[in-house]
């Protein structure tokens, strides 16, 4: 999967980068919202950072505002607000689409690649009954929604918005992806 390492993404203050800045770790890919009912889910996120960032876990967060407008900040905003409020250490990306027409291309080829999320199935139906279309079941669902991928940069997992990071679906694919060699 090196073209998916190979995308060029943004960092907060506009510098260019690779997903291959990190290979050869576990990445945990998030489409993050700074005023969304599961913003909590951050500090769970950076617990897990901080436990397994030295066996080789990686999380990227990539700001969205696909979903109601749940991310209006400016990059700079969104990083404050995440270091701030929640101690945030892992990276924090330039906002992005993850949904729709103008999606990224990162988003466009995690979606792709792992069509379906583990787990799905309550949230989906929680937001049919607000009255929220959540479109085909490939597109990112809502925010916090995760993608891991291995060490070799392969897509091994995708997880629905409402599997936290304390998961144990979340924890035994990430643990597995640890334990695997490149």
């Amino acid at each position: 999967m090196d073209n998916l390492l190979n995308i060029p993404v943004r960092r907060p203050d506009g510098q260019e980068t690779t997903l291959s800045e990190y290979r050869g770790r576990v990445m945990l890919v998030v489409n993050v919202a700074s005023k969304c009912g599961l913003t909590v889910q951050y500090e769970g996120l950076e617990k897990l950072y901080e436990d397994k960032r030295d066996q080789g876990l990686v999380i990227l967060a990539f700001p969205a505002n696909d979903f109601k407008g749940q991310e209006p900040g400016t990059d700079e905003e969104i990083v404050d607000f995440c270091t701030s409020t929640y101690d945030v250490q892992f990276p924090i990306f330039s906002k992005i689409s993850v949904k729709g027409s103008d999606k990224h291309p990162l988003y466009h080829a995690l979606t792709q690649t792992m069509p379906t999320a583990t787990g799905e199935g309550p949230m989906r139906q929680r937001l049919k009954d607000h009255g929220i279309d959540t479109g085909a079941s490939s597109e990112i669902l809502w925010n916090f929604e995760k993608f891991l991928i291995g060490r070799d940069g392969s897509v091994a997992a995708r997880f629905a918005p409402d599997v936290t990071a304390e998961d144990p679906r979340l924890i035994a694919g990430i643990d597995a992806e640890l334990a695997r060699a490149i």
